[in-house]
């Protein structure tokens, strides 16, 4: 029964060796350089498509290195509460983002959008019945739970890659 209870504390002191104080992401997580627009999704089904996207970087403010750091987008039209569309991207993978540290550019694209077939593109950001978007980040790292980041209007400005 000794064996088994220093194996147990075994264990748990080396489980907890690396793992420093738990860090807000809230504040110890920056966005910078944050650009919205509507991507030229091209044609799809024999319609021009644009759908809402978003590109930024992440600096770690914290003095603690941020493993398996994770964010997601939430799209939603600016009268809905429902989802539109979403995003997923990794941003640090198990070597992390270091203290001062920033990601390079990261590009988060709605699967959903608007689509047209006799107006030009800039012509259907224009149109009457367009509705804007907006998107909705939260971050985690590690095993810890998603917390909200930050919201941003989707600018109507046409983006072609």
């Amino acid at each position: 029964m000794r064996a088994w209870t220093t194996v147990c504390l075994l264990f748990l002191l080396l489980s907890s060796l690396g793992c420093g104080p738990t860090v807000d992401l809230t504040k110890g997580l920056q966005i910078r350089d944050v650009s919205t627009g509507w991507f030229d999704a091209g044609i799809v089904n024999g319609k021009a498509k644009l759908t809402p996207s978003i590109s930024f970087k992440l600096r770690n403010m914290s003095d603690q290195r941020l493993t398996v750091l994770q964010v997601n987008a939430l799209f939603r039209r600016v009268n809905e509460k429902d989802e539109w569309g979403s995003g997923f991207v990794q941003a640090a993978g198990s070597e992390g983002l270091a203290p001062g540290a920033t990601t390079p550019t990261l590009t988060m694209t709605s699967q959903l959008g608007y689509t047209g077939t006799d107006q030009s593109r800039q012509q259907m950001l224009q149109n009457a019945k367009f509705i804007d978007a907006k998107v909705e980040l939260s971050g985690k790292y590690g095993s810890t739970q998603w917390v909200r980041l930050g919201d941003f209007p989707i600018m109507r400005v046409l983006i072609i890659k």
